[in-house]
């Protein structure tokens, strides 16, 4: 997927929404710059298929040497699929960010949560103001 049609969310997660049989479902996965600043990435917890999450809540986690970091749900629905390829290979975040290496898709059950998200454009600003 091309970073410039996903949206983003301020913790640094992207989101491609699909509509699908007539419902909206949302790929989920972190962005190189989050992928980047976690550095030499050990473990991921993904999240269990069927588990209900609220936009903004921690439903992932993914361990590197430094630190354990919350992956947040952009959005507010069902998990419907998880990568498991995620968890023998966690180097498919580091290469392919926004295609192998998303995390989760999630049935949309309230899609208000979209408009808190931001475009390419707005994220790499921001990308920009907290690498000074």
């Amino acid at each position: 997927m091309k970073p410039e049609s996903l949206l983003f969310a301020k913790t640094h997660e992207w989101v491609a929404v699909a509509n699908e049989d007539a419902q909206k479902t949302a790929t989920v996965g972190l962005t190189a710059f989050a992928v980047e600043a976690l550095t030499d990435l050990v473990f991921i917890e993904l999240p269990k298929v069927g588990r209900q999450v609220k936009a903004q809540e921690s439903f992932c986690e993914v361990e590197s040497v430094k630190a354990v970091s919350d992956v947040y749900a952009p959005v507010a629905g069902e998990v419907i699929a998880v990568n498991d390829k995620l968890a023998d290979d966690l180097e498919i975040l580091s290469r392919d960010p926004f295609g192998e290496g998303w995390i989760a898709r999630i049935k949309i059950t309230d899609d208000s949560a979209l408009k808190n998200l931001m475009d390419y454009a707005a994220y790499q600003k921001q990308c920009a103001e907290e690498s000074h």
